[in-house]
């Protein structure tokens, strides 16, 4: 079956909506569920021109092709924000926003799980929990394109473990906290693991949880096009997570007002995903699927979930096994116009990361179609037992583990952030075809976090988590990826 590369390579707008499902036989027949071939009738070669072998950095940092270049933008314990700290740790989940001129707005994840010496500052306005201390957040940061700061401030303080996220179509930043840590009386006042929406003038934040959208180990969101759904990844295990969706009450649509009544736990609808086999019966974790499935399209089930702010039991728990589709390490979510891609991680043998007739894998990058609500597995890294050695493999740049976050480029392919145990790499990925490494980091062993490309195609910024730097990569993006 082929895959339409005009529907699935298209931008990095949020996209379209189809009809929702709850149950799990109400679902279009196969054939309505495919889509339809591209021209000639056959998928197209990927048309990205390799990128050349990477260039160690002589001052350590970031090994890059010949013809790139990089700026560090924010450096943690270095740099220093407005209001005189200095910049937070952890840098994780991040998206750009053009002002208008030559610069552009971060918003910046820190995923920082309690009061830390370089954690977020509590300021004033900013603040949903002040039991916590100065820990996770959000800061906003002023860059033009060649990297230059311009100053860098608190968008959202008194939050845990802000993971990623996902920007809005109206231009704000839902940021997700990874936890299911509820409230102590002591170093937490108030229930997390919400998302929160930041304003990019850090002034008219409003650091209330979307109780609507969940409480559970949140990874990324995405908004559809038409405002009417949301899709939420899960990182969690024992058991292992679920791909969210929720869906707006009938003729509502979000807007940068929605967070007064996102606040509402029974506002909307929110399910969870079941991938079905061919009988009709939800497939119960994605390690049952590997590359011989690549790029067959599943049908997709959303099943409720009966109590979405977990009061005493979390969300993922209160489905039995074979009701809903699992998966170790769903992650990166990102949105296009006709559907968004979703990441997991890693799935390791003889652990709990996998049913016992799993089968395990170093990535699997999915791509669920709006219209047809279908999934399909677009990139597929297979299991390397060698590389989890900790041993440099001999042709590293071919080796590539973990996926974390992913976004898509302004040429429609995609750029993923490994978090593996080999060494760590910024990846252009082509749906259905190869994968390549397009920076290296040569500083320590830490992840790569937040890669988030301008809207001009002109800057990809991208971070080292650990100990938590920002840079800003120029080149000729247009020559490889346009």
């Amino acid at each position: 079956m082929s895959l339409d590369r005009r529907s699935v390579l298209r931008g990095a707008a949020v996209g379209a909506t189809g009809v929702g499902f709850a149950a799990v036989g109400a679902v279009p027949s196969l054939a309505e569920a495919t889509p339809e071939p591209a021209e000639g009738g056959s998928r197209p070669f990927p048309t990205n021109r390799p990128f050349p072998p990477l260039m160690d950095d002589p001052k350590g940092l970031l090994a890059l092709p010949p013809g790139f270049k990089y700026t560090v933008v924010t450096h943690a314990g270095e740099t220093t924000l407005k209001s005189g700290h200095k910049t937070p740790t952890l840098h994780d989940g991040t998206a750009v926003f053009g002002n208008g001129t030559k610069q552009y707005t971060l918003i910046q994840n820190h995923e920082i799980s309690g009061n830390d010496p370089l954690g977020v500052p509590q300021i004033a306005g900013t603040v949903y929990d002040s039991g916590v201390g100065s820990a996770g957040g959000c800061t906003v940061i002023s860059v033009d394109r060649d990297g230059t700061n311009h100053g860098e401030w608190v968008g959202i303080s008194g939050t845990l473990t802000n993971c990623a996220g996902g920007p809005t179509p109206w231009g704000t930043w839902w940021t997700c906290e990874e936890t299911e840590n509820k409230a102590n009386g002591t170093t937490r006042l108030k229930d997390h693991g919400y998302v929160f929406e930041v304003w990019g003038d850090g002034k008219t934040a409003h650091p209330v949880p979307l109780k609507a959208l969940g409480r559970f180990a949140h990874e990324a969101v995405a908004v559809d096009r038409d405002k009417q759904h949301v899709y939420l990844s899960e990182d969690a295990s024992g058991p292992n997570g679920s791909f969210y969706r929720w869906t707006a009450p009938a003729g509502y649509r979000l807007g940068k007002e929605s967070w007064q009544d996102l606040q509402d736990v029974n506002f909307g609808t929110l399910e969870a995903m079941a991938i079905l086999n061919d009988d009709g019966k939800p497939i119960p974790d994605v390690a049952y699927l590997t590359s011989a499935q690549l790029l067959r399209p599943f049908r997709v089930a959303w099943v409720p979930v009966p109590d979405r702010d977990a009061v005493s039991v979390s969300a993922r728990k209160q489905f039995t096994d074979g009701q809903v589709t699992r998966g170790k390490k769903f992650e990166g979510v990102y949105g296009t116009h006709d559907g968004v891609y979703v990441v997991n991680s890693f799935a390791k043998m003889g652990t709990t990361d996998i049913p016992a007739d799993g089968v395990p894998h170093e990535g699997m990058i999915w791509f669920y179609n709006y219209k047809h609500q279908t999934i399909q597995l677009v990139t597929y890294f297979p299991a390397n037992p060698a590389a989890d050695k900790g041993a440099a493999a001999k042709y590293d740049d071919f080796n590539f583990d973990a996926p974390d976050n992913v976004t898509v480029t302004p040429w429609g392919s995609l750029i993923l952030a490994e978090d593996g145990l080999a060494s760590s790499h910024v990846l252009s990925s082509v749906p259905g075809g190869p994968t390549y490494a397009i920076a290296r980091n040569m500083l320590n062993d830490s992840e790569f976090t937040g890669p988030t490309f301008s809207e001009d195609g002109k800057v990809l910024f991208v971070n080292i988590q650990t100990p938590g730097i920002t840079l800003a990569i120029t080149g000729p993006w247009r020559d490889y990826l346009g």
